[in-house]
């Protein structure tokens, strides 16, 4: 999908901040970028990661858009309050992390609002990376009317009893009998958490319960291996990632519902 465009088509989008109602029907911000071009458009609801939600995933969404998406990124730490995202994040962190049920509150929020806009074509898909990576399958498993999950490298979908929480009271790995949709997952196979051994698990269970999935692994890439920012980004690695995706999601978002 890299650099497939038409030199004479028409090219422009919106971006902008709005709000929407988020889980037990608080107002909170999210980031909105949408295709300006005629026709439906797909949506993509975009989790931030615990850094927070920052300017690496307002280009993210502004990527998808490109791609002609429809793309909402839900400010998931607005209860923790205002200021820089790895502040928030610190004080999220503080706190026990975001709870897993408020994360998927905000997501139904975002489905009700892409699906309700005019430009809609009635198929949501979503994707995060690290927590929200985690965050998207228990998406794909809890949160009715999401057509397609992406899985970027999601720590603690296998917990042990131990690592159990108030706020993630549930490995996500036991809700795989509930996934709903096509799962696409990414991982590199330096990465701790993840572990290869834990995507292992993870794909045994997706097998046992007969779900729709693929799954790639990375050589040489750990974490986050997108992150262009950081000294993990593989950009070999990352661009053959982003074709997949781009793939998955025309496969399963393009078209009438």
């Amino acid at each position: 999908m890299w650099n497939q465009l038409q030199t004479d088509a028409y090219e422009g989008m919106i971006a902008e901040t709005v709000t929407i109602r988020g889980h037990g029907g608080d107002p909170i911000r999210a980031y909105l970028s949408r295709p300006l071009a005629k026709g439906p458009s797909p949506g993509i609801i975009l989790i931030p990661h615990l850094p927070g939600w920052d300017e690496l995933h307002r280009e993210i969404a502004r990527r998808f858009t490109h791609h002609g998406y429809a793309v909402l990124c839900p400010n998931i730490y607005e209860r923790f309050g205002h200021g820089l995202p790895e502040d928030i994040a610190t004080v999220a962190r503080e706190a026990g992390e975001v709870p897993d049920d408020s994360v998927m509150g905000d997501c139904k929020g975002a489905l009700d609002f892409l699906s309700s806009q005019p430009y809609s074509n009635g198929k949501t898909g979503v994707i995060g990376m690290c927590s929200g990576g985690r965050h998207a399958f228990l998406a794909g498993c809890l949160v009715e009317g999401i057509h397609a999950v992406v899985d970027c490298w999601g720590g603690r979908v296998v917990m042990s009893e131990d690592e159990l929480t108030p706020n993630r009271p549930v490995a996500p790995i036991d809700l795989t009998a509930q996934l709903s949709c096509p799962l696409l997952g990414l991982f590199g196979n330096d990465d701790p958490v993840p572990s290869p051994e834990q995507v292992d698990l993870h794909e045994e269970a997706l097998k046992k319960h007969g779900k729709d999935y693929v799954f790639h692994r990375y050589d040489d890439a750990g974490h986050a291996f997108w992150y262009y920012h950081q000294e993990r980004y593989r950009p070999v690695q990352a661009m053959d990632a982003w074709g997949k995706v781009f793939a998955f999601f025309e496969k399963h978002l393009r078209g009438q519902p």
